[in-house]
């Protein structure tokens, strides 16, 4: 076989999955005939057990090959590909003979299907592996029977938060939860699998999990999850939530799962989420064709930013260095590390570990032994060329010289550097543990070797790096900022806050663009917004810079556009007023104007750069694909004249940008 190997060791078998091309073994059409084949050939063969297990060092099985996704035309067609899954995965379970899985590393979708399918599973104990059913996040849900096996296994309800939110588990949680039979280091794996195949009865559920799932309890549990789940998603945007908890009130079996896979697989929703996970993975691969020979990480900048991009590489394993003007900065910064690493890590030797790699370093000695450094201090183009001259004098001549800049083009930050080359732009967002886009720029002067380091960076503290050129506001900032400044010009028009970021969510972005304002800080807004003034007319309104002048930062000073308690909730008017402003389509239009324009200019690559940037960056409804995505679907003529309508309404800012004449061309010059 071209996958799968089969051989003995003693009187089991052991299936070793390894798909030849790949780095990561994936469920492809292919991969599940030859697991048919193979378990075929199993039934006329006398063992006493099978073990199934991964060639790959990174991991078991981290699902179907979504590839595939884009060759399924109709609903029929989907939902017969899933019942060819289960039928694969019905014959595995009822093979005569105790089945273990052996996983390590990921464990997600069809391969925690597969693994659903054997008797028994047995982990590796060490932060490395995760098993969890994430296909909600591709906007479907399990297909191979997932949804009707794991039930039984752990329960009613965990296996609804599961499914529900597409979470992972770590071995141990999952051992804890039942989802896995037993938890082992590494080196007594195999004697584990073994040992399990002695055995012959399959764990189920403790009662008490599967009570909720007892027919008089399921109409009461099923409201109930409703009810939570209509507060936070929106049926019409994101469907397959309401499928899996539909699925579990009425029982379904495995033709009903398959029927309903079906029509999810080949909705709008379910087919840009898949685009958007595809232009993630072409980031990734792109980030990793080179080497970044990056050990030791020194960060010049403690403040929340800065604090967060030192903290974060600590935790992915990296030696850092953290500096600031004084002791109190700097221990603060750690204080914040210490509390993420305890809720992250939660063991306290982890814990203990993840604080010995980071460092305070008030007087900066680390630059000296730095392989990046990082600088993450005030938007002052002054202040930073004089730290970026500083640090040019000490450090390396290998290293690589980043600045965590948000809108100041590289080219007057370089300026004063010897060596001009060494300097790119590493462009995180905030909070940095959540936002997985980093924007790596690149100068005129910026030298090929230092992008692919830094971007192969990226990839190994898990951020997605995507090349964006020195221009004002680069990428997200630069749309992101008309957008905002859209809404605040609404709010002076008398428009109330809560009715615009109202129309926001409703549109489908994750928070409003006025509690968003509230929530970057209205004083970075004004810094940013200013700083984009000059090269790109965004024009900037009066109430933003009276409300900063007076101190109303947002959410961290208490009150911004909102007022905020101790906790630093809102407190919200929930009275939407009825008017007849387009405020939907005034904001929506502004972020497509301004992408149109970053495409034309060639800020990035393509049409597909700009959709993984929004949707990465900033949460662009994830469901439409991205802007650009949007603008095909909708239709480029159609925009045009809508902001044309608008221009001649409210003013320049909406006419229309010359790319609008040339979308077909640029729109699909894209890379997935």
């Amino acid at each position: 076989m071209k996958h799968w190997q089969l051989e003995a060791s003693g009187e089991h078998l052991v299936a070793t999955l390894d798909v030849v091309g790949s780095s990561a073994n994936m469920l492809s059409h292919e991969v599940l005939q030859e697991l048919d084949e193979l378990l075929a050939e199993l039934e006329q063969r006398s063992a006493s057990g099978l073990i199934i297990r991964s060639g790959k060092p990174g991991g078991f099985i981290v699902g179907a090959d979504v590839r595939e996704f884009g060759q399924v035309h109709d609903a029929p067609q989907a939902a017969e590909l899933a019942r060819a899954g289960q039928r694969v995965f019905n014959r595995l379970a009822a093979l005569p003979v105790p089945t273990v899985a052996l996983i390590h590393g990921y464990c997600l979708g069809g391969g925690l299907e597969l693994a659903l399918a054997c008797r028994f599973r047995v982990a590796r104990d060490d932060d490395s592996t995760r098993l969890g059913l994430p296909e909600v996040r591709l906007g479907i849900h399990p297909g191979f029977a997932g949804t009707v096996r794991l039930p039984p296994l752990i329960g009613a309800l965990p296996a609804l938060d599961l499914m529900l939110s597409g979470r992972t588990l770590g071995s141990r949680q999952a051992q804890k939860l039942g989802l896995v039979d037993e938890a082992v280091p590494e080196r007594h794996l195999l004697d584990a699998a073994r040992a399990h195949v002695a055995k012959r009865r399959r764990r189920k559920a403790p009662w008490l999990r599967r009570l909720p799932g007892w027919w008089p309890l399921r109409a009461f549990v099923y409201r109930r999850v409703l009810r939570q789940l209509q507060k936070k998603v929106n049926a019409d945007h994101y469907p397959a939530p309401y499928r899996i908890l539909q699925l579990r009130k009425m029982r379904a079996n495995q033709e009903q799962e398959a029927i309903s896979l079906g029509e999810l697989l080949v909705s709008r929703t379910s087919r840009n989420l898949v685009h958007v996970f595809l232009l993630g993975e072409e980031l990734k691969r792109r980030g990793r064709t080179h080497a970044h020979d990056i050990e030791r990480v020194h960060v010049i900048g403690a403040g929340a930013m800065g604090g967060d991009i030192a903290t974060w590489a600590a935790y992915k394993g990296f030696s850092v260095s953290l500096q600031d003007q004084t002791a109190e900065l700097v221990a603060r910064a750690l204080k914040r590390a210490h509390a993420f690493f305890q809720k992250r890590l939660k063991e306290p030797r982890a814990v203990q570990q993840a604080m010995d790699r980071l460092m305070p370093d008030v007087s900066g000695n680390g630059v000296r032994r730095a392989d990046l450094i990082i600088e993450a201090i005030v938007e002052d183009v002054g202040i930073k060329q004089a730290v970026f001259r500083n640090i040019e004098q000490q450090a390396p001549a290998s290293a690589v010289l980043a600045s965590n800049t948000s809108s100041i083009p590289l080219e007057e930050l370089a300026g004063t550097l010897r060596d001009p080359s060494r300097l790119v732009g590493l462009h995180f967002f905030n909070p940095v543990a959540k936002m997985q886009l980093v924007e790596v720029v690149h100068g005129l002067q910026s030298a090929p070797a230092a992008l692919e380091r830094a971007c192969a960076y990226a990839v190994a503290i898990d951020k997605l790096p995507l090349r964006v050129k020195s221009s004002p506001g680069f990428l997200v900032n630069r749309i992101l900022m008309p957008y905002l400044m859209e809404a605040m010009t609404m709010v002076e028009e008398g428009v109330a806050i809560s009715a615009i970021d109202r129309a926001a969510t409703d549109f489908g972005m994750p928070m409003g663009p006025i509690e968003l304002a509230d929530t970057v800080g209205l004083d970075i807004c004004l810094s940013v917004a200013r700083e984009l003034a000059g090269p790109l007319g965004v024009a900037v309104p009066d109430k933003l810079s009276a409300m900063v002048e007076q101190g109303q930062l947002g959410k961290k000073s208490g009150r911004g556009f909102y007022r905020y308690d101790a906790k630093g909730r809102a407190r919200r008017d929930t009275r939407v007023r009825p008017n007849d402003i387009p405020i939907t389509e005034r904001l929506v239009l502004r972020v497509l104007n301004e992408a149109m324009a970053c495409l034309r200019e060639g800020v990035v690559q393509d049409a597909d750069a700009i959709d993984a940037g929004m949707v990465y960056g900033t949460g662009f409804a994830p469901y439409l694909g991205g802007p650009m995505r949007y603008v095909e679907s909708m239709g480029e003529t159609g925009i045009s004249h809508s902001l044309y309508r608008l221009s001649e309404e409210y003013g320049e800012r909406f006419t229309p940008d010359a790319g609008w004449s040339q979308a077909d061309l640029l729109v699909r010059a894209s890379s997935i």
